[in-house]
């Protein structure tokens, strides 16, 4: 892993926000782009848990407090946030509440996707996620070296991250989790993708199916509806309260092609046969699923993306210590819901912490 020190800049999303290009070379030596941002509290504004809760669609409230006053800054672990398919960073409030907490925020656009999209009809093509493991061994290693330099032991060891992923970004930090786990210490998850609609049965009938299709034709686009609807639930152009740039997160999803559905399949596939985390796990989802092709304001208040009752049965699969919260009226990503439902998430996630961090 490279140790070279990264050149920071300002990102899309503001003062407070950095972002550095991670050249991460391909098994075949051709380029590869990955962003790491991260929050830098500004000095003259303090945050409070409340304020950073409150704050999600980034508009600044009065702080009430010092942060830092119950927390060490050096002892709380790293948080590095992985976005879903077709996204990218933007969630500003968890990244101020983190910050609120004393924990270094970090989060990764992965390489084709957000503040590294080139061709949105090749968007987010992978045919294996351990494709996706150098980006984040080379984010790790940046948020280990702004560690060596905040701490004050002169040491040169590995820390343990909290690592935070969102749907097809929750399978890809599991996996992660279960390569490396001794780089990290605690594992959220958000509406992960650990398990195709419809269940086991569903995913089995359809690997078979695809499997040679898809190796002799990776990149052939597959049939599926394209549906705004998630979209409608956190853009502030629609019903949501998210600015969400079009050009980096696309209203539709990216096209869907065989070749990268097989590595979802395959990636389903062992975590049902069980990851054995030996660190604790949060998984988040919404109490419901809305998954018809008909829009309703009722999917304002479910996931419309994902099956929440499947995924609640194989987080179970996950290891030893897991920790499932439903959140009434949650959004498929659980943080870009409503204010209110926000709230609530938060405490569920402020309890866990408590236990498992603090």
């Amino acid at each position: 892993m490279s140790k070279r020190e990264p050149t920071w800049h300002p990102d899309i999303l503001g003062p407070g926000y950095e972002a550095t290009t991670l050249n991460v070379p391909r098994p075949d030596g051709s380029p590869r782009q990955a962003t790491l941002v991260r929050h830098c509290p500004l000095a003259d504004r303090k945050l409070t848990h409340e304020a950073a809760v409150v704050n999600g669609n980034g508009k600044p409230l009065p702080a009430r407090g010092d942060p830092a006053e119950n927390h060490d800054a050096t002892v709380l672990p790293p948080v590095l946030y992985i976005h879903g398919w077709s996204d990218y960073f933007y969630n500003t409030g968890l990244a101020e509440y983190f910050s609120s907490r004393g924990h270094p925020f970090y989060a990764l656009d992965l390489h084709n996707h957000g503040r590294n999209l080139a061709d949105p009809s090749m968007g987010g093509y992978v045919d294996d996620l351990a494709d996706y493991d150098a980006e984040l061994l080379a984010a790790y290693d940046v948020l280990n070296l702004d560690a060596a330099k905040t701490t004050s032991s002169a040491s040169t060891g590995s820390i343990r991250i909290l690592l935070i992923g969102h749907s097809t970004g929750g399978l890809i930090a599991a996996l992660w989790a279960h390569k490396y786990p001794e780089l990290v210490g605690q594992l959220v998850l958000n509406s992960p993708w650990l398990e195709l609609q419809g269940g086991a049965a569903i995913r089995r009938a359809a690997t078979p199916l695809l499997g040679p299709f898809a190796q002799r034709r990776p990149l052939t686009r597959m049939r599926v509806p394209e549906r705004t609807f998630y979209w409608r639930g956190i853009s502030d152009e629609a019903f949501g309260d998210w600015s969400v740039d079009r050009a980096l997160r696309p209203p539709q999803a990216f096209p869907v092609r065989a070749g990268w559905m097989r590595a979802i399949l395959a990636a389903q596939r062992q975590v049902a046969s069980g990851l054995a985390l030996p660190m604790p796990v949060l998984v988040l989802l919404s109490s419901r699923s809305m998954l018809g092709p008909v829009w309703t304001l009722d999917m304002l208040s479910s996931d419309v993306v994902l099956d929440v009752r499947v995924l609640a049965h194989r987080s179970l699969s996950l290891g030893d210590s897991v920790s499932v919260e439903r959140i009434d009226g949650a959004l498929h990503e659980v943080f870009l819901s409503t204010q209110t439902v926000r709230e609530l998430a938060y405490d569920r996630l402020e309890r866990w912490l408590r236990g498992y961090v603090d």
